[in-house]
């Protein structure tokens, strides 16, 4: 005869389901956000480099550098573009004087990103940063190892490529 009480084991089952589901759910929760954010961080500087139709491009020749710019004349390469006395190159990543790099001019017409495939790389850099970031919490909040090797792994590869790459 079938008991009227409900099982403690029925009930526990469902609260450890319950529990998973919401590890689960916050946890692909905060994995998601950290990889906007990468991307978020990343697209300020990669959306110049990446999309250059229209835009001015030249060289610079790197005449001096601070703790976080440097700076240098404005040489055009494009059609339109006009040679500027100085301007200045954000991000003083494996830059250093007296080198020639090309470069896409910002709107404001004084800021540079480099462009070519070392401008693509160091504007990826923060999304490199945000996947391994990720690949932490889908190793250890989602349980998920191959993924996370993947994730870490693809950080790591984007980073170093940034690096290496002059």
């Amino acid at each position: 005869m079938p008991s009227a009480v409900p099982s403690r084991r029925g009930s526990s089952r469902r609260s450890s389901a319950a529990l998973r589901f919401g590890r689960l759910a916050v946890m692909g929760t905060v994995t998601v956000l950290i990889l906007i954010a990468g991307v978020w961080a990343s697209w300020g500087t990669a959306q110049y480099v990446m999309l250059t139709k229209g835009r001015e491009r030249g060289t610079v020749t790197v005449t001096s550098c601070g703790a976080e710019t440097c700076k240098g004349p404005y040489a055009p390469l494009s059609p339109g573009s006009q040679p500027r006395a100085e301007v200045v190159l954000a991000e003083t990543a494996a830059v250093a004087e007296g080198r020639t790099y090309t470069v896409v001019v910002k709107p404001d017409g004084t800021e540079v990103v480099r462009s070519g495939p070392a401008g693509v790389l160091y504007a990826w850099v923060p999304l490199g940063g945000a996947l391994m970031l990720a690949s932490v919490v889908v190793a250890g909040g989602l349980l998920r190892t191959r993924p996370a090797w993947v994730t870490g792994l693809s950080g790591v590869a984007l980073v170093t490529a940034a690096f290496l790459v002059r």
